[in-house]
C-alpha cells in the first residue's frame, strides 16, 4: 500500500446482521419494514421479503448510477490436544505481525515452530524447521497463473489459501471450468502430504479476512449485474443516464443477490445464492454493491465449506479491523470515487476547471459531540543527529526483469441522477439536457461494529459514524469499552486530524482530540493501552502523545516535530516505540528509509533516541506491517529494503537491526540468490526480493519468491538455503 499508505484495502462492512436478518412480516405478507434499530445518525434496516428488498435496491442503485453505468467510462467484467500438545513441543518462534493479539490476518507464509508453510506463485509448501526440507508441496494453479496473489491462514492442520483476485482456474482443470469471476478460497489438508478438500469461490471482489481460533471470517463485495444499453457514441451523459436508470429499475432480485460456488474434494461444484432473507441495509445506502460475509470454521475440515453461513449488507467497505470478541468494518463514500493520491510535497494547487466542476457535500453532524479542550503544549525535544548514510546494500547483479502485469480495478464512482423527463414526441428531436454537475460524497466514515465471541456467523452490534477518512486498520483500537478512531478530515484546501472515542456498544460519542496536524494527513497511528500516536506529515513530521484514560476528555499531552516521518509504529517495550518511514528534506522531499527509535515515557516530552538512515531506499514495511518483524528477546528488527542508485533499482535485501535501550545499529543483510534467467533468453523472472522474515528459535528465516534461506538470529552465519524449485 503507498507511497500513500493505506492498506489496502477495502473492508469487510458487512458482518453480519443476524440480529437484524430480514423476515416476513406476520400473516406472511410482506408487507412493510421491521422496526429500525436507532443508533445515533446511522441505523441497519432489515428488509421484510424479497421484493421489500427489490424495491429498495432498484431505488437507491437508480439515484447513483451515471452516464457510464455504475463505474467510470473504463470498466471491467470480469484445537485438540493433540495440537496442544504439538504446539508444546514446538520452539519458541514468531507469528504474522497483526494489528490485534489473538486475531491473525492472511499473509504470505505462516509457521507454528515446527513447520514452514509458505505459498507463492501458485504452490504451497510445507517446509520441516527441524530437517529444513521440503516435506509437501501442492500446485494450486497451473505456472500460467503464477502471477496470482495468494495469502494463508493455517489452524492446526488446516491451511486456507485465499486467491484474492479473479481469474483462478485451480490446477489441471484448464479444459474443464471457466475462470472464476472473483476471488477462490481454497482449503488444503496439511495432515498428510498436502491435497485440497474444497474450495469456495464467491462472485465479487476480495475485501479481508480476520481468524478467531479456528473460525475464519471472509468478506466479500459484490456489485449488481446489471446489463446497460449502449446509447451510442453520439449520447449525452444525461441520455446515457436516464437510459441506465431505466435498465436498473427493470433488474431482476438476482442481479444484486451475492452468488458463491462451493467445491467439494470429489470436485463437484454447486451454485449458492445469498438468500434475500439475510441481507439487511443501512438507512442510507447506494445500492451499488454489497458486502457479504461467509464464517468458515477450519477445524470443521470439507464440511465447513458447506456451512459458511453467509451474511450480506447492502454497502461498501474499506477498512476491517479486529478483536478477540468485535469485528469492526468501516466504510467511507469518497472511497469509491476514482480521486488521484495525493502527493506528499504540493508545488502549488492547480487551477480548477470548469468543466469538471464538484461540488463538496458537508458532513453530517454528530450527535452529543463534544468540544476539545486546549491540550497543554508538549515539550521540545533534543536534537538527534542521524546514522550517517550507510553504502547502498550490494545485492548480486540481475538481468533483465520482466513482471506479470494485473487488470487495474475498476473505478469507483458515483454519479447523481439528473431528474427524469417524460418521453418526447416522436416527430421532435429531444431537446439537449444540461449536463449534471456531480455531488462528492461528504468525507465521513460509517462504522459497523458486529460481535463475533461466539463461533460462527457474527452478530450485529451498533452502528455509527465520524467525519473525516481512516488511513488503515491501524487508525482504530478498542480499549476498555470504547472504540478510538483516527481520521484525517480535507477542508477546501486545507485539512486537520481528530482522534474519536466512542462507546463500543452503540457506537456514539464520547469525546474527541482535534486540531492534529493542521494542513497535513495523518501518516501512521498505534494504540497501546489508554495512549495514542499519531504522525501526520507534509513537510516535517509531528508526532503526537494522546492521553485518552478519559474517553470522555482526551487530550494532547506532547508534541514531537521531526524531518520525514514514520509510517508504521510498533510498540518496542518500556515506553519505547520504533517507527518505520522515510526521512525527508525541509522541504518534504523523501529522501530514504528511516528506522526511529522513540522513548515516549513522558507523554509531554516525547524524544527520539536512535535514528537508522539508509539513503536512497524504501520498505515495503512502510505500507505492509506483515513485513515488519521485531523479535523482543534479542531486540532484533528486520525489514525488506529495495535501493536505487539513480539508474536501477535492487530488489532482494532483508535489512537486520539491533534495537538497544537507546541506539539502533545494523546487524546485517540477508541477500537470496538472483534468479536466473528463462532459457535461451536473457529476461530472469521478476523478483520483489525477501519480503518476510520468521524466528525459530535461534536461527531467522527469510522469504522470497525464489526460497527460504535459514541464517543464525546471533551473526547471521548461512546456515541452509531452501530453493523453490
Amino acid at each position: 500500500m503507498r507511497t500513500s499508505i493505506r492498506t489496502a484495502g477495502a473492508t469487510l462492512a458487512a458482518a453480519a446482521l443476524l440480529a437484524t436478518a430480514c423476515t416476513a412480516a406476520p400473516g406472511g405478507s410482506g408487507a412493510g419494514r421491521t422496526a429500525p434499530v436507532e443508533l445515533g445518525d446511522v441505523r441497519l434496516v432489515a428488509y421484510s421479503g424479497c421484493d421489500d428488498l427489490l424495491a429498495g435496491l432498484r431505488a437507491a442503485t437508480a439515484e447513483h448510477v451515471g452516464p457510464w453505468g455504475l463505474g467510470g467510462p473504463v470498466t471491467y467484467t470480469l484445537e485438540d490436544s493433540a495440537a496442544r500438545s504439538a504446539k508444546q513441543e514446538a520452539p519458541e518462534h514468531s507469528t504474522t505481525n497483526t494489528h490485534e493479539a489473538g486475531v491473525d490476518e492472511p499473509d504470505l507464509v505462516k509457521t507454528d515452530g515446527k513447520r514452514v508453510i509458505t505459498v507463492n506463485r501458485g504452490v504451497l509448501r510445507v517446509v520441516d524447521a527441524a530437517t529444513r526440507k521440503v516435506t509437501g508441496t501442492l500446485r494450486l494453479v497451473d505456472a500460467e497463473q503464477a502471477w496470482a496473489p495468494a495469502d494463508l491462514l493455517v489452524s492446526g492442520d488446516r491451511a486456507l489459501v485465499l486467491f484474492s483476485g479473479g481469474g483462478i482456474i485451480p490446477y489441471g482443470a484448464m479444459a474443464k471450468i471457466a475462470p472464476s469471476p472473483g476471488p477462490r478460497y481454497v482449503l488444503v489438508d496439511l495432515s498428510g502430504e498436502p491435497e485440497v478438500i474444497g474450495s469456495i469461490t464467491p462472485d465479487g471482489s476480495h475485501v479481508d479476512a480476520r481468524m478467531v481460533g479456528s473460525t475464519v471470517r471472509l468478506v466479500v463485495r459484490s456489485q449488481p449485474a446489471i446489463t446497460f444499453p449502449d446509447a451510442g457514441p453520439d449520447a449525452t451523459d444525461a441520455e446515457r443516464t436516464r437510459r441506465n436508470v431505466e435498465a436498473v429499475k427493470t433488474a431482476p432480485v438476482e442481479a444484486w443477490l451475492p452468488t458463491y460456488q462451493v467445491t467439494g474434494a470429489d470436485g463437484r461444484t454447486e451454485k449458492r445464492t445469498v438468500d434475500c432473507g439475510r441481507i439487511s441495509h443501512p438507512r442510507e445506502y447506494t445500492g451499488t454493491s454489497v458486502l457479504t460475509v461467509h464464517s468458515l470454521d477450519l477445524a470443521g475440515g470439507g464440511q465447513a465449506l458447506a456451512e459458511t453461513a453467509p451474511i450480506g449488507v447492502a454497502a461498501d467497505g474499506d477498512t476491517v479491523y479486529g478483536t478477540g470478541s468485535s469485528l469492526y468494518v468501516t466504510s467511507n463514500p469518497r472511497s469509491w470515487w476514482g480521486r488521484p493520491i495525493d502527493s506528499v510535497i504540493v508545488e502549488e494547487e492547480p487551477e480548477p476547471r470548469p468543466s469538471s466542476t464538484i461540488v463538496e457535500q458537508e458532513p453530517k453532524p454528530l450527535p452529543d459531540s463534544t468540544a476539545q479542550s486546549p491540550a497543554p503544549p508538549g515539550g521540545a525535544a533534543p536534537e538527534v543527529e542521524p546514522t550517517p548514510a550507510e553504502e547502498t546494500v550490494t545485492v548480486p547483479p540481475r538481468t533483465e526483469t520482466s513482471a506479470p502485469a494485473t487488470p487495474p480495478a475498476a473505478p469507483r464512482t458515483t454519479a447523481p441522477v439528473p431528474e427524469t423527463t417524460p418521453a418526447a414526441p416522436e416527430e421532435t428531436s429531444r431537446p439537449a439536457e444540461p449536463e449534471s454537475t456531480p455531488v462528492l460524497p461528504p468525507e465521513e466514515t460509517e462504522i459497523h461494529r458486529f460481535d463475533v465471541t461466539a463461533p460462527g456467523a457474527p452478530r450485529y452490534a451498533a452502528s455509527g459514524r465520524v467525519p473525516g477518512r481512516l488511513l488503515n486498520q491501524y487508525s482504530l483500537s478498542e480499549h476498555e469499552g470504547h472504540l478510538r478512531v483516527a481520521t484525517t478530515l480535507e477542508t477546501g484546501k486545507t485539512s486537520s486530524s481528530t482522534v474519536y472515542a466512542l462507546k463500543a456498544d452503540t457506537l456514539a460519542e464520547v469525546g474527541r482530540v482535534g486540531g492534529l496536524g493542521e494542513g497535513e494527513r495523518i501518516y501512521s497511528v498505534r494504540f497501546i493501552g489508554p495512549t495514542g500516536y499519531v504522525v501526520t506529515f507534509r513537510q516535517v513530521d509531528p508526532l503526537y502523545v494522546l492521553d485518552l484514560r478519559d474517553p470522555a476528555a482526551p487530550r494532547k499531552t506532547g508534541e514531537l516535530k521531526i524531518t520525514g516521518y514514520s509510517a508504521y509504529l510498533h510498540p518496542a517495550g518500556d515506553g519505547r516505540l520504533i517507527g518505520i518511514g522515510q526521512e525527508a528534506s525541509e522541504q518534504g522531499r523523501t529522501l530514504g528509509t528511516q528506522v526511529s527509535l522513540f522513548d515516549v515515557r513522558d507523554p509531554a516530552n516525547p524524544r527520539r533516541l536512535a535514528q537508522f538512515f539508509q539513503k536512497d531506499s524504501g520498505s515495503e514495511a512502510e505500507w505492509d506491517p506483515h513485513a515488519f518483524l521485531y523479535w523482543a528477546p534479542t531486540g532484533t528488527a528486520v525489514l525488506p529494503l529495495s535501493t536505487w542508485n539513480g539508474t536501477e533499482q535492487t530488489n532482494g535485501a532483508a535489512l537486520v537491526l539491533t534495537v538497544g535501550d537507546a541506539a539502533v545499529t545494523r546487524a546485517g543483510t540477508v541477500v537470496h540468490p538472483a534468479p536466473k534467467p528463462v532459457e535461451n533468453t536473457r529476461i530472469a523472472p521478476y523478483d520483489p526480493g525477501i519480503r518476510r522474515s520468521v524466528v525459530i528459535g535461534d536461527a531467522l528465516w527469510t522469504v522470497s519468491d525464489l526460497g527460504l534461506a535459514v541464517n543464525a538470529l546471533d551473526g547471521l552465519d548461512k546456515r541452509a538455503w531452501i530453493p523453490f524449485d
